[in-house]
């Protein structure tokens, strides 16, 4: 099966079944969505204190690696925050288990909007445009936090069409899908 831009960023980072039943705890995305203004500012940073800067750089990638195997896995997938992160592995694993045409829409939509922020954020970062930059970083992270919604709706309209999305919603982490999307042993 082909990977797609989904697929390989989570494969990028490592998310194995235990890393997305952690990351789905409400604490693990809220912690990653507050954190966003001070990246920006991590980010920023050598340019206002010049090479020290890139050591702020440095633990900010670190806590985005971090973040979603610092926290169990939540009790239910039943909060917001746990359903938007059910839901993007549910849409990972669209070819295996199709997903609507309109949440695949709506994935793209709002990916392209942040990656276009972001490439606004680039262009003004290398101008030193600082707000600017401020404002194309946190368009991209609203247009994440949009995402994020789309998938907590996708999360509640597939958990009748797959056994396994449901004990997810359950709170049952160790319920697993192959790549063909059939149910398999939790890794």
């Amino acid at each position: 099966m082909q990977m797609d831009a989904f697929q390989g960023a989570a494969r990028l980072i490592g998310m194995s079944d235990a890393i997305w039943a952690r990351h789905a705890h409400p604490l693990s995305v809220w912690s990653r969505m507050l954190a966003a203004p001070l990246i920006f500012i991590c980010l920023w940073s050598p340019v206002w204190i010049g090479w020290y800067g890139v050591g702020l750089i440095g633990m900010a990638i670190l806590w985005m690696w971090l973040n979603p195997r610092l926290t169990p896995p939540p009790k239910t997938g039943r909060s917001w925050a746990s359903k938007g992160v059910i839901g993007e592995r549910i849409f990972i694993n669209r070819k295996a288990v199709p997903v609507p045409e309109g949440y695949k829409r709506a994935a793209l939509l709002t990916s392209t909007l942040s990656g276009l922020f972001m490439i606004g954020f680039v262009i003004a970062y290398i101008r030193l445009e600082v707000l600017a930059a401020a404002l194309a970083w946190h368009g991209s992270a609203v247009a994440k936090y949009w995402f994020v919604d789309r998938m907590a709706l996708l999360a509640e309209t597939m958990q009748d069409r797959h056994p396994v999305y449901a004990a997810w919603l359950a709170g049952d982490w160790s319920a697993t899908l192959d790549e063909a999307g059939e149910t398999a042993e939790s890794s």
